[in-house]
């Protein structure tokens, strides 16, 4: 374990943190400027003008993926709770499977730009639409939140700005250069700061597991050995340490492993990742190649997260700044001084970064495209005023996140990006489902179950002991306790109250949905006939 006692404030050399920081913002904003210049039509800032490999875009789907949650938010929760931290690593990457088997492809061959675009094809357009842009924007929020949330944490400890006025203005930079990544570069400049995010993350990860493991002989039992001397507790080893403590914490177990698994299906952001290649068989290529890399750096976080728990100890890592969301940072100054720090600390404000812009641009596309091009338009906007309204929603997005960054900081980001994988699994999925493969599916069912599984989802959440009514809450005072629902995370109680809804109002309801669409989605789904771009494989 390393003498941290000086380094508590701000461990590393500040300067040297924003100078290496300062040197990726300026190549990225380099190459955004350059991938601008096409920038013409709305596919061209939607979709990148559908112009990137499956390699490509794998790698992408990996950078927007591997989120500050993943870096810092998993490594803290395995040096803190070991075995049950993993588990977000494997609910995570278990959830590709579900994306690869359901949505990939034939959401692809659907769409055009958006989920909506799929949600709406087959059933009426003006109020699906309008359901499936609230929720991809509801999703964003929260997927937002944990990204703020993880650079006000990041940015604490590696300045030693311990005041919440100095992380307040730290969030707000990190939000206005977003901002300027999106107007600038939309997606294709979006896509390639994500696929250097991507190399860059997973070969800094893997640097530091390489030398963890070699500072333990290349004996992973004797790495787990150390992290158990060090943190005087044998359970970081078994199952249970923070889900097995009463039948609650199981349930609540429960819940946060459907809503990881089947949340990466619905994320808006990844869906529309699918739609930045040319054909079907490249958005299969893409899957693939994204669960390689991502397995690979989860693989990565179980040797990092029992490393910081060996090297620095949980009880430092608790007391740092940044809490648990610090683990990463604190194991790469416990291996390579200062400069190490800097990298890897870099790489982690390059991972915010990247996966804010993509979100941004997602939420941004969703209503400019979904609600002023599709439902105020009709359809028809003029040429060249979506991407106008999709830049000026950009500026509006970017605030809403630097407020709400500001009042989440100082929570564990895998625990929130968990909730916005909660709220789309239930507002997102089970519309998805049903749009592609049942026949009897309605409007009605559409809007029942898109609304139904947002608010239940969002209610929970406020009534949750996630607000109020423990000292991990948003709302610390204890004074304020209205934690009524006593789960974490709403998924198990959201999720299949969401699917139950689409289902009993679809029978229900005597509309018959246009047959011909019906037949028309189908095969274009399982072909790709009629899609942009489509090659039949």
């Amino acid at each position: 374990m390393f003498a941290f006692e000086a380094a508590t404030s701000s461990p590393g050399n500040p300067w040297l943190n924003i100078g290496i920081f300062g040197a990726f913002v300026a190549v990225t904003m380099v190459i955004v400027f350059r991938a601008s210049r096409n920038n013409k039509t709305a596919a061209d800032y939607y979709a990148a003008g559908r112009s990137f490999t499956g390699g490509q875009n794998g790698s992408a789907i990996a950078g927007d993926y591997l989120s500050a949650a993943s870096f810092l938010g998993i490594v803290g929760a395995i040096a803190l709770n070991g075995y049950d931290g993993f588990l977000y690593s494997i609910g995570f990457l278990v959830a590709w499977l579900v994306a690869l088997l359901l949505v990939a492809e034939l959401l692809r061959n659907t769409g055009k730009f958006t989920m909506a675009d799929v949600l709406s094809f087959r059933l009426k357009q003006r109020p699906v639409r309008i359901a499936a842009a609230t929720t991809t924007l509801v999703v964003c929020f929260f997927y937002l939140l944990a990204q703020m949330a993880g650079a006000g944490g990041l940015v604490s400890l590696l300045l030693g700005v311990g005041d919440q006025v100095g992380q307040a203005v730290v969030i707000t930079v990190v939000g206005a250069l977003m901002i300027l990544y999106v107007l600038v570069g939309g997606m294709k400049g979006t896509t390639w700061v994500q696929i250097i995010k991507a190399v860059l993350l997973i070969a800094g990860a893997g640097v530091m597991t390489v030398w963890v493991l070699a500072l333990n002989g290349f004996d992973f039992s004797a790495l787990l050995d150390k992290a158990v001397a060090v943190a005087e507790n044998p359970a970081i080893l078994d199952p249970g340490l923070k889900y097995g403590v009463s039948e609650v914490s199981k349930i609540d177990f429960m819940s946060l492993g459907l809503a990881l698994v089947l949340g990466t299906a619905a994320l808006p952001h990844v869906l529309m990742r699918f739609y930045t290649v040319p054909t079907a068989k490249e958005a299969r290529k893409s899957v693939v190649w994204a669960i390689w890399l991502i397995g690979i750096f989860y693989v990565f976080t179980l040797v990092l997260g029992y490393g910081a728990a060996a090297l620095v100890g949980p009880a430092v890592i608790a007391g740092a700044p940044g809490g648990p969301n610090s683990a990463a940072p604190l194991l790469a100054f416990a291996l390579g001084g200062p400069l190490l720090l800097g990298l890897i600390s870099a790489i982690a404000f390059a991972t915010i970064l990247a996966v804010v812009a993509g979100l941004t641009i997602t939420a941004a596309a969703s209503f400019a495209h979904d609600i002023y091009a599709s439902v105020v338009k009709k359809g028809k906007p003029e040429p060249g005023a979506e991407v106008k309204v999709a830049r000026r929603t950009v500026v509006i997005i970017g605030v809403v996140a630097i407020i709400g960054g500001i009042g989440a900081n100082g929570q564990n980001v895998a625990f929130l990006v968990a909730l916005a994988f909660a709220v789309a699994a239930s507002a997102n999925l089970p519309t998805i489902v049903y749009s592609l493969f049942w026949k009897g599916f309605t409007t009605k069912g559409a809007l029942w179950s898109m609304y139904g599984g947002l608010i239940s989802a969002i209610v929970l959440i406020i009534f949750s002991p996630v607000v109020s009514g423990s000292e991990t809450s948003m709302l610390k005072t204890e004074a304020i306790d209205f934690a009524i629902f006593p789960l974490s995370n709403p998924g198990i109680v959201s999720i299949p109250l969401a699917f139950l809804l689409g289902w009993i109002v679809s029978v229900m309801d005597k509309t018959v949905e246009s047959p011909e669409k019906q037949a028309e989605m189908e095969v274009r789904s399982l072909t790709g006939l009629g899609a942009e771009k489509a090659v039949s494989h």
